[in-house]
């Protein structure tokens, strides 16, 4: 199950929470961590559904690397409402270089196992993955 590059295997709950987002709207986003100790990506936040961007960002610390998902409503030009699944690959420049290593191998793996992803962002700090560029990306 786990992948040479990384050793990092993915929490059958990461599948099971994105699911929920994906299909039930259960959640606004959710945040993942590498438990080094367990050798796997686990969930570590569930946004609720009326929870905002600010919300969001705030829930993702400054020193340290996170995958996330976020569901993105926004509403067209044409004026119909819409929602993307952006997948953000969250690098802080202040974060452990082993750390951000570690993420950066993990991630094509972590992403393959999480299907329905709409939009991928990488950011290293919070003006990469402000709400404008969200909304620039969404359409």
């Amino acid at each position: 199950m786990a992948n040479a590059a990384s050793g990092m295997a993915v929490n059958d709950d990461c599948k099971l929470k994105f699911l929920e987002l994906k299909a039930k709207r259960t959640y606004r986003f959710i945040v993942f961590k590498i438990d080094e100790k367990l050798k796997q990506v686990i969930v570590e936040t569930l946004g609720e559904p009326n929870l905002t961007y600010d919300d969001f960002t705030a829930s993702l610390p400054t020193n340290e690397c996170r995958y996330a998902i976020y569901d993105f409503d926004f509403v067209t030009e044409e004026n119909c409402q819409k929602s993307k699944i952006f997948f953000i690959a969250w690098s802080p420049d202040t974060a452990r270089v082993r750390s951000k290593m570690l993420y950066a191998s993990s991630k094509d793996r972590f992403k393959r196992e999480l299907d329905g992803i709409q939009v991928e962002l990488q950011a290293t700090d919070p003006t990469e993955m402000g709400l404008d560029v969200i909304r620039g990306r969404a359409n």
